[in-house]
């Protein structure tokens, strides 16, 4: 048994629906597990697990970008909170609970901490791949790229080990690197997929301009989520979100429209559903989803507004649907074993890396 810290970042929903299968089979292998998560982290694991509040980094949009400018202001206002979570972090939990690992899902204080405290830390998260794997990209976004992996050396400087999901494969930089099939949710692996008539278009925060060119294909059938109501207007219908419903809807659609998020990517491609990629902008990992996945033939990648755009996209369905056929499509049984090698005996292998590094 290894006592573990999990960071758990609470931006969006993806870290923490990803963190809950692992944290699931941790336990499950008997070991004693504490999570460190903030926002949407918290709301989504406290009711399972023993979960520390933290403070945490928020990008702030409007239309389908991202503001700079609310976006630091936001996250100016946490500086003093966040000096005070520290504190809590490092006396409530690496001093009294004396984790044997941590693993961090792009949280930076766990990260931070157990660098500081000399304890094997694993990365685990869809953002280190492009840090260690060598993807292609177009020139117009090479330097957000540059930036952008600048930002996760710095959220995450050195992990001993990287677990990486992911649905594009191409080298990895080095020997403590290792690229698995991204996690699903067990619901996702229960569900059962049909091809039915409707598109599910999903909106995070809203996206009003989008919504007025799909509006104009009439005999098409749209479910739409991101707006919190439900209503109905000509070939659009509206619901609240639900996890249920949501994932029904996504199940039984004939293609997906929305924001270039990793965890409802792959949760699509798992269901074998052509995808029309809405990235946001200022969102480097977002752009970079869309251009890969359509290099992969999986959708199409929406970088302008536009009704030709999305008329091509409707038009080119079957040839999506039929590269999605070979996508691989496979359960958590890969990364839960490496995880298991790496903590067994005392985290023995984990901590030959550590000391390799």
């Amino acid at each position: 048994m290894a006592k573990i810290l999990y960071g758990v970042c609470g931006e969006g929903s993806g870290h923490s629906s990803r963190a809950r299968e692992m944290a699931r089979h941790l336990v499950k292998q008997g070991h004693l597990v504490k999570i460190v998560s903030y926002d949407r982290g918290i709301a989504n694991l406290k009711d399972e697990f023993d979960v520390f509040e933290t403070e945490g980094l928020h990008i702030a949009s409007a239309d389908n970008k991202v503001s700079k400018v609310k976006t630091f202001t936001h996250n100016l206002k946490k500086l003093r909170p966040g000096h005070k979570a520290v504190t809590a972090l490092k006396e409530n939990l690496f001093k009294t609970f004396k984790p044997d690992c941590v693993i961090t899902d792009f949280e930076p204080m766990t990260a931070y901490l157990a660098g500081h405290y000399e304890i094997p830390l694993i990365s685990l998260d869809n953002q280190h791949r492009l840090r260690y794997i060598k993807l292609p990209c177009p020139g117009r976004l090479k330097n957000d790229f540059r930036l952008t992996k600048n930002i996760i050396r710095a959220m995450v400087p050195k992990p001993d080990v990287s677990l990486i999901t992911t649905f594009y494969y191409d080298k990895i930089k080095n020997n403590r690197t290792f690229a698995f099939p991204p996690i699903l949710r067990q619901e996702v692996i229960d569900e059962k997929p049909s091809d039915g008539s409707h598109i599910l278009v999903y909106l995070s925060f809203g996206f009003d301009s989008f919504v007025k060119i799909i509006e104009r294909f009439n005999r098409e059938t749209f479910i739409v989520y991101g707006y919190n109501k439900h209503e109905t207007h000509g070939a659009l219908t509206y619901k609240p979100f639900s996890k249920k419903g949501f994932l029904r809807d996504l199940a039984t659609s004939k293609a997906v429209m929305a924001t270039a998020g990793f965890t409802l990517m792959t949760e699509a491609f798992y269901f074998r559903k052509p995808y029309l990629a809405l990235p946001m902008a200022g969102q480097f990992e977002q752009e970079i989803n869309g251009v890969l996945m359509e290099k992969m033939g999986y959708g199409k990648n929406m970088t302008r507004i536009s009704e030709e755009t999305a008329g091509d996209f409707l038009y080119r369905l079957p040839d999506y649907k039929k590269n999605l056929a070979d996508y691989s499509a496979e359960d958590n049984t890969k990364i839960t074993r490496k995880l298991d090698k790496l903590l067994k005996n005392d985290c023995r292998l984990l901590k030959k890396f550590q000391r390799d590094r």
